[in-house]
């Protein structure tokens, strides 16, 4: 199976449509529900619905995800019967497969139930057709990118007492998104120092986003929220509450981080945690929706 720990979960919607042809004949005894094992349209439904449910057992890669919603609809038309699914889940990964496996079966139960009055019915396909939800539905595009900054904000990394993991995470993570990053650097955990490279590169160098890891926890020298606060004029306080929920279901840790986030100006400011592991988990968390925000910034709305 394919790790999705990672994954943050969103809704997820998929439609699936499979076609059963059969003589007229025989779908007039659909329609007038005169089929000898009983009503032909119901049952299928109900093997649809099943079937969407225990897809994980089915197919043995899938992973077992908890739907929240299942619906099938079978019409009969002069030629063919036409199964329909709709299956939602908020979930990590996608529910393609549960409605394929929800119109496949329903379309099977339709064979069974109709192969002792018709030799020649045929299920002639199946198919998506279509889907919703996951990281490609907040996918954000610019016309120039994004320019950044990031910051690793540490005094034994600014003394070349311990290698930066965290800001090169940040920089190759960066890179995957509509994003040039223009600044690397390190600082010491000095709030007045800090504080003037935040303005900085916000008011000189006009960058667009600013990412900083290190200083959000609880020692004597963790300064960096402090900084930030002195900078921004608008905090964000749902795009750090949204990384810190993210990380506290994969460590107990994650509600000791500070950091904060907000606006100077056209900037967005983000403190990110330290450790390369809560930095990596904020990330995936953050990227690519948190990126929708400057579309707000510079006086658009949000997607319909």
């Amino acid at each position: 199976m394919k790790d999705v720990s990672n994954k943050f979960e969103s809704l997820r919607t998929a439609w699936a449509i499979a076609r059963v042809w059969a003589k007229p004949e025989t779908l007039n005894l659909v329609r007038e529900n005169k089929v000898p094992k009983g009503n032909v349209i119901e049952i299928a439904k109900t093997a649809g619905i099943l079937a969407a449910k225990r897809t994980s057992e089915l197919i043995p890669l899938c992973h077992p995800i908890p739907l929240d919603y299942v619906e099938m609809e079978i019409s009969v038309t002069k030629e063919e019967m036409v199964v329909e699914s709709s299956v939602k889940a908020v979930w990590k990964t996608g529910v393609e497969m549960e409605a394929l496996t929800a119109v496949t079966v329903a379309a099977l139960t339709i064979y069974d139930m109709l192969k002792p009055l018709d030799d020649s019915i045929e299920i002639q396909s199946i198919k998506l057709s279509r889907k919703t939800g996951g990281i490609t539905d907040f996918v954000e595009n610019f016309q120039t990118p994004l320019k950044a900054a990031v910051l690793v904000l540490s005094t034994s990394t600014f003394e070349g007492k311990r290698k930066d993991k965290s800001g090169k995470i940040i920089v190759e993570r960066l890179k995957e998104q509509p994003v040039e990053v223009v600044k690397y650097e390190i600082l010491p955990d000095d709030e007045e120092k800090i504080r003037a490279e935040l303005l900085n590169l916000v008011e000189k160098e006009k960058v667009d986003l600013i990412l900083t890891t290190g200083g959000t926890g609880l020692g004597p020298s963790d300064v960096t929220v402090e900084a930030t606060r002195k900078v921004i004029e608008k905090e964000v306080p749902g795009i750090v509450e949204a990384a810190r929920a993210f990380g506290q279901k994969r460590t107990p840790y994650s509600m000791l981080s500070r950091g904060l986030a907000g606006v100077k100006g056209k900037t967005l400011i983000i403190n990110l945690p330290g450790s390369s592991n809560g930095t990596r988990e904020s990330l995936d968390c953050l990227l690519p929706a948190v990126l929708h925000a400057f579309k707000m910034i510079w006086g658009g709305g949000h997607k319909e």
